[in-house]
């Protein structure tokens, strides 16, 4: 009986967490104001924007701009889609490669924008048994002595976040150590939920992520310097066939309005 209650205890707990990974990276078509109708242009957006794009929508929206309907995911999955014809009107990459390959592929209308700049962090769940230090000297410590049964990030393969997290992790010796420990998840949103649901006792996850509100309070966290990766020089460009409606938010997303939204989210800002 008590084998039956456990049992019923851990897939209670794998439920919960899969429902917060699947509201962390399905499409969010809203405004402040309610759902965007299906005419709105759809906006491909990388999965570390979604608290920070909502509210600049807002912004958008409030300064007389019609709706939008955005999509969050890995930006290697987007560039992919894109290429092969997704009716996405602009993308807004975590990393400027993928941005390179829609205009590569002839599918972007003008040139790439850096609009932000990403940044990296080492996120704990409540009642992880490993500390946050900045060095990830806890961190190392306990992938070897067992504290470390799960680290999270985004998938390499497609994720920028992802592949900035294992250069962390090749940067501080760690990769070796850590890599039948990994729970990779599709894009940089579901790894910050398999790290903050608790089924993993750590993840390195965008800051803008780590601070928001709704992880924030889940446990904590530590930035890690900057150098430790290659820049996640965050890009827009415009789909081929964009409307009206995509080009004046992609200006929007240049003003100070965005921008002091952006920082606040823990971006860094390029040069006006």
């Amino acid at each position: 009986m008590t084998q039956t209650i456990s049992w019923i205890g851990r897939f209670l707990r794998l439920l919960c967490s899969a429902l917060l990974i699947l509201l962390a990276v399905s499409p969010a078509p809203t405004l402040a104001q309610g759902v965007a109708p299906n005419s709105a242009p759809p906006i491909a957006a990388a999965a570390d924007l979604q608290f920070a794009l909502p509210e600049i929508v807002a912004a958008f929206a409030r300064s007389g701009g019609a709706p939008l309907r955005l999509s969050f995911g890995s930006s290697g999955n987007f560039a992919r889609q894109i290429v092969q014809g997704a009716p996405f009107e602009l993308f807004l990459a975590a990393d400027d490669r993928y941005v390179a390959q829609v205009i590569t592929a002839q599918r972007a209308d003008g040139p790439g924008t850096h609009y932000a700049t990403g940044r990296l962090a080492l996120f704990l769940p409540q009642a992880s048994p490993i500390r946050a230090d900045r060095n990830l000297a806890d961190l190392s410590a306990a992938a070897r002595d067992g504290r470390l049964k799960r680290l999270a990030i985004a998938n390499p393969e497609h994720a920028p976040y992802g592949r900035a997290a294992r250069e962390v992790l090749e940067q501080r010796g760690l990769w070796s150590a850590v890599q039948d420990k990994l729970a990779l998840g599709d894009n940089a949103a579901q790894a910050a939920q398999f790290a903050a649901s608790g089924a993993a006792q750590a993840g390195l996850i965008p800051l803008s992520l780590a601070r928001a509100p709704e992880l924030a309070t889940r446990g904590a966290y530590v930035t890690l310097p900057e150098n430790w990766h290659t820049p996640l020089r965050q890009t827009l460009v415009l789909v081929k066939g964009a409307g009206p409606t995509a080009r004046a938010f992609a200006e929007f997303l240049r003003g100070q309005q965005a921008r002091e939204i952006l920082a606040r989210n823990g971006f860094g800002l390029p040069a006006p």
